[in-house]
């Protein structure tokens, strides 16, 4: 699996100076567009949950959709987008959460999940952990369990794991 691993990172391209000078943004549009990256992508993180109980998976808006649905479909499970403020349509739980220069919200709609559901929350990116230990907060709002949380890549440096400590599986396929 090393090996795999080694490949999906070769088809990531690296972005210096995006969005602003001094960041190398890790650009996953060259690895979607792959097919067998792709799959590889998808398989490796539902394997890495495959012997959990999963009822829904929780997508983080944006790109946690595009992991989640068919982490979703391969699962067997439901699928739950949490997005930015004011995209829902119905009631919902707001969590706001710390950025570097002030603060954003996600939500997800309160009747979600049932209580006692288990959830798997899918993000492309960890990074400094805000948005992630929000989407575990709306999570525990609702009544749900939250049994894991996947992601593609985590920027190890940012130490964003260390929010993490709700969630009782943490993983990621690629570490920079």
């Amino acid at each position: 699996m090393t090996q795999t691993i080694e490949n999906v990172k070769l088809k990531i391209r690296d972005v210096a100076d995006f969005p602003k000078e001094g960041i190398i943004f890790r650009d996953i549009t060259t690895a979607l567009k792959d097919a067998d990256t792709l799959r590889v992508m998808i398989d490796y993180l539902c394997e890495q949950f495959k012997d959990t109980k999963i009822d829904y998976v929780a997508g983080i808006e944006s790109r946690g959709f595009i992991f989640g649905m068919p982490m979703a479909y391969k699962l067997n499970a439901g699928f739950v987008p949490i997005r930015k403020p004011k995209k829902l349509p119905a009631a919902t739980y707001a969590q706001e959460y710390e950025l570097e220069y002030g603060t954003d919200k996600i939500e997800v709609h309160q009747d979600a999940f049932e209580k006692g559901a288990n959830v798997l929350i899918v993000d492309d990116l960890l990074a400094t952990g805000g948005t992630a230990e929000a989407a575990c907060k709306l999570v525990k709002k609702t009544g749900a369990n939250l049994v894991g949380i996947a992601f593609l890549i985590e920027l190890t440096d940012l130490n964003g794991r260390e929010k993490l400590t709700d969630a009782p599986k943490v993983i990621s396929m690629l570490k920079y």
